[in-house]
């Protein structure tokens, strides 16, 4: 039987050794904040039920922003220590009875489904395990005055990571009773379940899941970023839908009202359905029409949002990111300044990214064609997307 799982994401710490900035889950790397690139691989992962998020009451703002377009549990409120937070996740979570729960810090931002699915794995046989990595370097026990007392064997030791992962029960009562003794110096849950008597086993775990503590972890990080993701496309679209009897339009996940409606086999949102064929044209995936033909009667009315997260959806398939989204509506009315703020937060929150990156324009066509007749309307879009290299230098592949 498939147990249901959970994830409780600790984001409530300061973060003061990374330096000036806020704290550091919020600051933005490779284009997304750190907060959105640790929990995105949790709130898509199929075999999660929930992911509860734990923060600063005095960030619950910053939390919202950052990780627009994300599908969570309300975030619960952080203690003072790592481990209050994470046991005030616990009994977020509690109501809904997990079976398993993945703990994991909002600090380590590259974390991917593969290791959450070896984790799930892995609780199995003991109801407690973490994922390692081997010690590479030669490691030192120094006293106090800094001399070195042992050199303990390098063959046995690991470095810790998270996702930690635990029977929800079996963790919840080992941090219950951990509250209850006043014991608080638990500096990872492992560490507590050991306590609790519980037998932690280990799994694989990921080199590329680092810690972010130090600024010098940030630039490193950004530098990897870009490199890896150095396969920059940009594709373009175009839509046009004709007015009809109605009494408001979709555009850019808006509904915005009007004099008339869209004659569309969708809602007709031609600033979405535009950008849709800008994304796919970057990743040479086909257009709207091949992904979703209107000749097929389960997209009659269908809302313009689901093509746009699909779309951008299959740029995270490949491994890539959205760089820039811009879209140009034409038409004499409605206005779109008004209403341009609205259309941007909303593509982001379609997109799930930072709305920086989000160019909503608008412009008449001095009342020459449909556009100026006010018989429709019609709309330009571009998008850059970053991919991973392949391996192999373009011209390479083109063979000149």
């Amino acid at each position: 039987m498939t147990k249901a799982t959970a994830a409780v994401i600790v984001a409530a710490g300061r973060g003061l050794r990374a330096g000036t900035g806020g704290p550091k889950q919020y600051r933005s790397i490779g284009g997304q904040t750190v907060i959105f690139r640790a929990m995105e691989p949790f709130c898509r992962h199929p075999q999660l039920f929930a992911v509860q998020p734990v923060v600063n009451p005095d960030d619950i703002q910053m939390f919202q922003d950052a990780v627009c377009g994300l599908s969570h549990a309300s975030p619960t409120e952080g203690g003072a220590t790592r481990q209050a937070s994470v046991h005030a996740g616990l009994e977020a979570l509690a109501p809904q009875k997990p079976d398993i729960v993945l703990i994991h810090d909002a600090a380590r931002p590259f974390v991917s489904q593969g290791l959450i699915s070896r984790a799930i794995d892995a609780v199995k046989p003991t109801g407690a395990a973490v994922p390692t990595i081997a010690v590479a370097d030669t490691i030192k026990l120094v006293d106090g005055k800094g001399n070195v007392e042992a050199t303990p064997e390098r063959a046995r030791l690991r470095i810790a990571q998270t996702p930690q992962v635990f029977y929800f029960d079996a963790i919840l009562d080992a941090h219950r009773r951990a509250a209850r003794e006043g014991r608080s110096d638990f500096t990872d849950d492992a560490a507590l379940a050991e306590w609790a008597g519980l037998t932690v086993a280990t799994f694989e775990g990921d080199v590329a899941n680092m810690k972010l503590t130090t600024p010098e972890d940030f630039v490193r990080e950004e530098s990897r970023l870009a490199s890896a993701l150095g396969d920059i496309r940009t594709g373009t679209g175009y839509d046009v839908h004709a007015f009809g009897a109605g009494d408001h339009v979709m555009i850019c996940g808006v509904r915005v009202p009007h004099t008339k409606g869209f004659l569309a086999h969708s809602d007709g949102d031609v600033g979405l359905h535009a950008l849709v064929d800008a994304i796919l044209g970057a990743l040479a995936d086909g257009d709207i029409g091949s992904h979703f033909p209107p000749s097929d009667p389960q997209w009659k009315g269908a809302a313009s949002h689901q093509f746009l997260k699909y779309a951008v959806d299959r740029v995270s398939a490949r491994g890539g990111r959205i760089a820039n989204l811009e879209v140009t509506l034409i038409c004499e009315r409605p206005k779109i300044g008004p209403l341009r703020d609205q259309m941007r937060a909303r593509i982001a929150e379609i997109s799930g990214v930072d709305i920086s990156r989000v160019a909503v324009k608008a412009t008449t066509s001095e009342k020459l064609g449909f556009t100026g007749r006010e018989e429709g309307i019609a709309a330009t879009a571009s998008a850059t997307i970053r991919l991973p290299w392949d391996g192999q230098e373009p011209d390479k592949k083109l063979g000149v």
